[in-house]
């Protein structure tokens, strides 16, 4: 009996996770990569890449990989993006992935053929057209920039000229010039940061909104020990928005502080619309004058931006961090319509299935807070085990309320956090972590942050070593306070000994 094949479109994280999955469960996957290599945003020839050759990530190692493997030895906390490519080709070979490639393959449409799906493809052998059996769609959320509409901008005149954060690809070409950065999240943080502290030149950051901004680490301890953690995820379930609304404002206040402390504006007074976003180093730059926080632009005349407070400033390079659109041209009207595809998101049922599209799965298609490969772990697994019969799939009934509900929730707007979704899919997946008699674990497991070992504990595809590597990352990073409380009630020292 021949296997059922199973097109996925991009060969980044969330691809190279479904075939992982979708093999171990019995499938035959074909990976479509419009480059030369895999990898997606993580390989930095990539022309579809956001990465710059000094990035780092703004996520802690161990929430920014996938469970088959571990980084390489001599991999710091916060990795560079040469070194994530690494962990995501380990991954491959580790799972024998390679053969399931087409690379330099440019998917030009898919669509519905009978019962399954046909993929059009072009490549250095000219266009083609195969069927397969269901498809995945993990082509990636961060492709295509957004370009705000700014009077004057086309008429720029400053010798670095204007580009999207996008194709920020030589930091030291703009070495000592006066830029003005726009937008007000990360990657606009980031670039604004990197200038600041590299060249001699003043660095605007203009911006519709100030967010609160978290550091990568407080103490020694990475953000994900306060900000993403397992009954972090949990308590979403029961707690009331305003609640969570007031905590999260407490919360980030306390550790990140209010951003006028640092002669920032103030975040807005309501937290639903403030937002946040994280950066190491912004706000200590903004308190020492390095990088000038303005409004947004009114206008553009040559290389003078005027911002909205009637203020103007020469600037020799605009660098634009305004954020990316869905972009799906691949997909037939058919597909297209029936999901509803828009600018920033699509309808579907727990943002993957739609009712009238059988054997169609979406993966990673939606805006998020934290780092994507943990999630998309729990999403391919719960693809992968419902289409394999491992786990009940959704009904038809499920999934039309699922669509109902992405509506009425407005999927389509704001962040969706990592932990939120990690739970989400882990708990479809049946891949929550069970510490059954285990007792250290069942004590420290709640304070863990969201990792993919985490949900190979117990379940579909567990792993043995798994709790072992659990336990190792809460007594290396947790809060010193936390784990002397925790060890007391285990008969444990601080570093998870035996006293």
């Amino acid at each position: 009996m021949s296997k059922e094949t199973v097109a996925i479109i991009g060969g980044g994280v969330a691809g190279i996770s479904a075939a992982r999955y979708l093999a171990s469960e019995g499938f035959a996957p074909t990976i479509f990569e419009n480059h030369d290599e895999f990898g997606g945003q993580w390989n930095l020839t990539n022309p579809d890449s956001g990465v710059w050759p000094t990035m780092r990530t703004n996520t802690a190692n161990f929430a920014t990989k996938l469970s088959d493997v571990q980084y390489r030895p001599g991999v710091n906390i916060f990795p560079r993006n040469g070194e994530v490519l690494d962990m995501i080709r380990d991954m491959v070979d580790a799972n024998e992935l390679n053969d399931l490639f087409k690379l330099g393959a440019e998917v030009t449409k898919l669509e519905r053929d009978g019962d399954g799906y046909a993929v059009s493809w072009t490549d250095n052998a000219g266009d083609h057209r195969k069927s397969f059996d269901r498809a995945i769609v993990a082509s990636g959320r961060f492709i295509k920039p957004e370009i705000p509409k700014v009077p004057g901008m086309d008429g720029f005149t400053g010798k670095g000229g204007v580009l999207h954060s996008h194709r920020y690809k030589d930091p030291y070409e703009f070495r000592d010039m006066n830029i003005l950065v726009l937008g007000g999240s990360i990657s606009s943080m980031e670039v604004a940061s990197d200038q600041a502290m590299m060249g001699r030149g003043q660095i605007y950051m203009s911006q519709r909104r100030q967010r609160y901004v978290m550091p990568k680490m407080f103490a020694g301890v990475p953000l994900e020990f306060y900000a993403f953690t397992l009954e972090g995820a949990e308590a979403l379930d029961d707690i009331e928005t305003d609640d969570l609304l007031a905590g999260t404002k407490e919360f980030l206040e306390l550790k990140g502080g209010n951003p006028a402390r640092y002669d920032a504006p103030a975040p807005h007074d309501d937290m639903a619309k403030a937002g946040v976003t994280g950066s190491q180093h912004y706000l200590n730059l903004v308190a020492e004058d390095r990088i000038a926080v303005r409004p947004w632009v009114k206008s553009i005349s040559g290389d003078q931006v005027t911002f909205e407070d009637g203020t103007t400033v020469q600037v020799d390079a605009i660098i634009i961090g305004t954020g990316f659109d869905l972009h799906l041209p691949f997909l037939s009207e058919e597909i297209a319509a029936t999901t509803n595809v828009s600018q920033k998101s699509l309808d579907l049922c727990q943002f993957t299935f739609h009712p009238d599209l059988p054997g169609l799965a979406f993966m990673g298609l939606w805006a998020q807070l934290g780092p994507y490969p943990v999630v998309l772990e729990q999403q391919a697994r719960w693809i992968a085990y419902s289409w394999s019969g491992r786990i009940d799939a959704p009904t038809e009934a499920e999934l039309r309320q699922g669509v109902q509900d992405c509506i009425e929730q407005e999927h389509h707007t704001g962040y969706r956090e990592q932990h939120e979704m990690a739970v989400r899919f882990a708990r479809l997946a049946t891949t929550m972590p069970d510490a059954g008699d285990d007792t250290e674990l069942a004590t420290i497991l709640p304070k863990c942050p969201i990792t993919g070992e985490m949900f190979r504990i117990s379940g579909p595809d567990s792993d043995p070593n798994a709790a072992a590597w659990v336990k190792t990352l809460f007594w290396r990073y947790a809060e010193i306070p936390l784990k002397r409380e925790l060890g007391a009630q285990l008969g444990l020292d601080e570093n998870g000994k035996a006293l």
